[in-house]
């Protein structure tokens, strides 16, 4: 399973690295724990060794995996997006939707779940929940990216936000913003 210093991703929080193995006494059993620190944040969380590979705990992917996902951001997205719902309740199933697959935490169905929503972005403004979520979803990319790529933050997003470039304003600091309201 996962080394001691080994960098893991793990789901919806990001890439942490596995400090130690602990063992804790739980319910009357004496259970170990990886201890996983995150490099973005200042957060560790304890997983239970057992449980960890359905945690959907993974280990980093390769620089030809990363350069294959960010090939694929410039593709039209496999959903036909000119007829997506964009009423509250269409929102809502997408969100389920995208929050299976944050919590699933592979890569790729990140880069999916973030070029949709750039795409989306082309057709309408994004909500407050959709921008959030948005920025979410880059942030997870880049921490992968950045760690494989061994690159900084900024070429790291600005390779992520190349594709969507044309339609899309990206300030210095965080954020997305639309530029216009222009049509697919």
């Amino acid at each position: 399973m996962f080394k001691i210093n080994e960098k893991v991703v793990y789901p919806g929080h990001g890439v942490a690295v596995v400090e130690e193995v602990v063992e804790k006494f739980v319910a009357g059993n004496n259970i170990k724990f990886f201890r996983l620190r995150f490099l973005c944040k200042e957060m560790t969380v304890l997983v239970p060794v057992n449980n960890a590979p359905h945690m959907a705990i993974r280990y980093l992917n390769s620089k030809e995996e990363v350069t294959r996902i960010l090939n694929k951001l410039s593709e039209a997205p496999e959903r036909q997006l000119a007829n997506l719902d964009f009423t509250p309740s269409g929102w809502n199933k997408r969100n389920k939707d995208y929050q299976l697959k944050i919590q699933g935490g592979e890569l790729v169905d990140l880069a999916r779940v973030y070029r949709e929503l750039m795409f989306v972005s082309k057709q309408k403004e994004l909500s407050f929940g959709e921008k959030s979520l948005l920025q979410l979803i880059e942030d997870l990319i880049a921490q992968e990216i950045e760690v494989v790529t061994i690159s900084n933050r900024d070429e790291v997003l600005r390779q992520i936000r190349s594709p969507f470039k044309e339609y899309v304003s990206f300030p210095s600091g965080k954020g997305v913003q639309q530029t216009s309201s222009s049509s697919v």
